[in-house]
């Protein structure tokens, strides 16, 4: 069986399939069109987010019998064209929920005491202590929308803290002894720290909204280490502004290009970006929650190990 290759992943990945039989090619240059001209030639597909597998791509890859994604989601990929092709996809959710769940943690406890404007305060000649003054987390009611393989790995890092933890998922019974699963509104009701672990569907595009923001009973910090765009930019800073969230740390951005791999080369910076630039309040980073030296290497065998139970030679 021939695999394409479309990103640049672990060696492993490439060596193991090797390994196992499969015949590996890689194509990491040429546009979308010109390898749909040639993906009739292939079994299967490997892809980070390069670009969406759409129909068009699914029906050229008359061949097709896989595709595994890199990652932990599927939205670059049309899942209903894949199923009516018997298309398996493979997603890779539990290699980098690890690296997830950490760099949540320290993005919140960051924020809560201002670690990021401090230090650039202190490189910048500035000994500011009573404007540094921090926020602890224990006290805090954590609410944690999503508790699929991240959620649980947040929950699973805020045992050591002496906060509540309240959970929301779509699919029943999937509380824990790290977090209690509760229906959005006591979430709301309760929750003084939000963080997404959500995918990116059609429900959750645009989700964190003005109204959403509203409806919560208090103030509260707000995480985003899942998908930039279940989040109204120009809303998220009207909140930051009249006080109801009271900071936010953003691993991911609406503006983000779906390859995820740039965001200032062919971004105008709107006024919300910028604002969130400057804002004292507000803690960055380049969507690399999940993208550390373990994780690259536990998304790769993640990939393998579901290709070999697909095809036990």
């Amino acid at each position: 069986m021939k695999i394409l290759h479309l990103d640049t992943n672990h060696p492993l990945l490439i060596e193991q399939l090797s390994t196992l039989g499969f015949e590996n090619h890689k194509d990491y240059n040429s546009t979308k069109q010109q390898i749909e001209k040639i993906i009739s030639g292939y079994d299967g597909i490997i892809i980070r987010s390069r670009f969406p597998i759409d129909r068009t791509f699914i029906e050229a890859a008359k061949n097709l019998k896989f595709i595994g994604r890199v990652g932990a989601g599927l939205e670059n990929i049309d899942i209903q064209a894949a199923k009516e092709r018997n298309i398996q996809l493979i997603a890779a959710p539990e290699g980098n929920r690890n690296a997830v769940g950490e760099h949540a943690l320290g993005m919140l406890l960051a924020l809560l005491n201002k670690m990021h404007t401090a230090d650039r305060e202190v490189r910048d000649g500035k000994w500011l202590r009573e404007e540094n003054r921090g926020v602890e987390l224990d006290g805090q009611t954590v609410g944690i929308i999503g508790y699929g393989n991240t959620g649980k790995a947040f929950a699973k890092k805020l045992r050591g803290f002496d906060v509540r933890v309240l959970c929301h998922d779509i699919q029943p019974n999937v509380g824990d002894e790290n977090a209690n699963q509760v229906g959005l509104a006591k979430l709301k009701s309760k929750a003084t720290i939000v963080s997404l672990h959500i995918p990116q569907t059609p429900e959750t595009q645009c989700m964190v909204n003005k109204k959403w923001i509203s409806s919560f009973k208090n103030p509260f910090w707000f995480i985003n280490t899942a998908r930039g765009k279940s989040v109204v930019t120009t809303d998220l800073v009207a909140a930051l502004q009249n006080g109801k969230i009271r900071g936010a740390a953003l691993d991911v951005l609406e503006y983000e290009k779906s390859s995820f791999e740039n965001l200032f080369n062919e971004c105008e910076l709107s006024e919300s970006l910028q604002y969130l630039i400057q804002a004292k309040n507000v803690l960055l980073t380049p969507h690399v929650a999940g993208w550390t030296e373990e994780s690259h290497q536990k998304l790769a065998q993640t990939i393998v190990d579901k290709i070999r139970k697909m095809y036990p030679f």
